[in-house]
């Protein structure tokens, strides 16, 4: 019998389709009829198959900022309120940032549906292992990409889960016992990251080129540069110290070389709709009109006919449904605290957040609540589409993990801290007193990149794992987890998971399943 194998991946690269979650954490059943005998026989058809990759990695964008961000400190209701400031329920979504997940409720499920791209991902090395239809050059640039995206995958659940199922192989046969597989120890994935990243490195040589047709949008040596620093970086801060800190920093030293990267003038350019691969751009998921857009969106914005009983105080106008046709359902509430820890001096203050008032009869107003705006997205016949890219990687994030490197290793990130800052605050930036050391948070350097992180990648995905990465501590600092909760430092599996595959465990200190 000839063995199935599984082909999402075609169908998407083919089609354009999107594709939402999955029934089980590994996903692994093949759902599609053609066979080995009628697929890899020419490029095109290898070329079809990675856009597929890339398609359902885009479908993956809701996880990656559920992870990243939800649990930190920047969404929320604000104190006094169980609901949004519009009056919208967050219907489950408050117990990423209370901390009260459990199986039950576990913000998100299924390891994030990601080994359902990843099992795509052991078939296409599998297959360009084997193949002989490909050129040297393009065989060893899929390569790399497909290790370097498989190690991403890995990092965000071991930052999320600690312990999970490590696969390498693809399933391309219907075998339930092989569902049933424990999970690996923390030391073993971290093992496979690494081993990836090597791999990925090493297939890439010394090209550090963007794809010539899809550019920032696929993997490059860049992306699994920056991936390499962030993993070294997160064992820097634990127990490999300086050694760890230094391979990081020659990581994004070497980005600095071989790529032309920099900071666009105006921040806002970053993430618009018409300005998409710019300098500042590394790795970016993308979306496009008629094709695919921010899925996540919706969440972090409020509906269009509630909101326009706000008002934006700085236009000093009421919101109206021509402008302000946001269509969201808001879930995720940007906190009024969060909008607050900007200067007023700082231009990301509202190009990240746009703040809604309620004005009294005197014509005063009073700030009722905020909302994410960094996404904008693009009209398209009178409807808002969020056709913006997901950034992944970008230089700003490159330069405060070059500060973070430096910091461990005894040495002055005042360079790539001001670079940023000086970005931010745009015509009001003065060094004396907004440059590093000169504000009162630069007394503890670690603090400083946390700050400055957190107010540059506002709806990015990064303040959860920023916290994470430097240590426990800062999550008891800025988290309702304490060191008598640390067991929530790690996500709960869901009871989907836990009922798919009994050879999983809960991980310790919640409910034993």
């Amino acid at each position: 019998m000839k063995k199935i194998f599984r082909n999402i991946g075609l169908v998407i690269g083919l089609f354009g389709l999107t594709l939402s979650g999955c029934k089980n954490g590994l996903d692994l059943s093949p759902v599609s009829s053609l066979s080995d005998a009628s697929y890899w026989q020419t490029a095109d058809q290898f070329d079809a198959f990675v856009n597929g990759v890339y398609a359902r990695f885009r479908g993956h964008n809701s996880s990656f900022q559920y992870l990243g961000e939800l649990r930190s400190d920047i969404f929320g209701t604000d104190p006094g309120s169980t609901a949004t400031f519009t009056g919208e329920a967050t219907q489950g979504l408050e117990r990423m940032w209370l901390q009260t997940l459990d199986a039950d409720n576990a913000g998100v499920s299924a390891f994030g549906g990601f080994y359902s791209n990843i099992n795509q991902i052991n078939l296409l090395i599998q297959k360009l292992n084997s193949t002989s239809i490909l050129a040297d050059a393009k065989k060893k640039n899929y390569l790399a990409m497909a290790y370097g995206l498989r190690a991403f995958y890995y990092f965000q659940m071991y930052r999320s889960w600690g312990k999970v199922i490590i696969q390498t192989e693809p399933t391309t046969t219907v075998d339930v016992a092989n569902l049933a597989k424990p999970a690996s120890s923390e030391a073993e994935v971290m093992a496979l990251i690494k081993a990836d990243i090597d791999l990925s490195n090493n297939n890439f040589g010394t090209s550090y080129a963007f794809d010539s047709k899809n550019k920032k949008g696929f993997w490059s040596k860049a992306a699994t540069q920056m991936l390499k620093a962030e993993v070294y970086l997160w064992n820097a801060h634990r127990d490999g110290g300086n050694a760890d800190a230094t391979v990081a920093k020659t990581a994004l030293t070497e980005i600095q070389s071989n790529v032309t990267t920099s900071l666009l003038p105006n921040y806002a350019d970053v993430f618009s709709t018409t300005n998409k691969d710019n300098n500042e751009i590394i790795f970016a998921s993308k979306n496009k009109l008629d094709e695919a857009t921010l899925g996540f969106i919706g969440n972090f914005v409020p509906q269009t006919g509630l909101i326009v009983n706000f008002y934006d105080s700085l236009a000093n106008r009421k919101f109206d449904v021509a402008t302000d046709n946001y269509g969201g359902l808001l879930r995720a509430p940007t906190k009024i605290a969060t909008y607050r820890k900007f200067s007023n001096l700082d231009v990301r203050k509202n190009i990240s957040i746009q703040a809604a008032y309620a004005k009294n009869t005197a014509g005063a107003y009073t700030i009722a609540g905020a909302f994410l705006k960094k996404y904008l997205g693009e009209q398209n016949a009178g409807n808002r589409v969020y056709t913006n890219d997901y950034v992944i990687y970008r230089y700003a994030d490159l330069l405060l993990l070059l500060a973070e490197a430096k910091v461990m290793l005894g040495e002055n990130p005042a360079t790539e801290i001001n670079l940023v800052r000086a970005r931010g605050y745009a015509a009001n930036y003065n060094v004396a007193t907004l440059g590093y050391p000169n504000q009162t948070v630069d007394s503890n350097p670690n603090e400083a990149i946390l700050k400055e992180r957190f107010l540059e990648f506002v709806g990015e995905g990064k303040r959860w794992y920023d916290l994470r990465r430097m240590g426990d501590t800062y999550v008891y600092e800025y988290t309702p987890v304490t060191a008598a909760t640390a067991y929530k430092l790690l996500w709960p599996l869901d009871r989907g998971t836990l009922t798919n595959n009994r050879a999983l465990n809960q991980n310790p200190g919640y409910p034993v399943f």
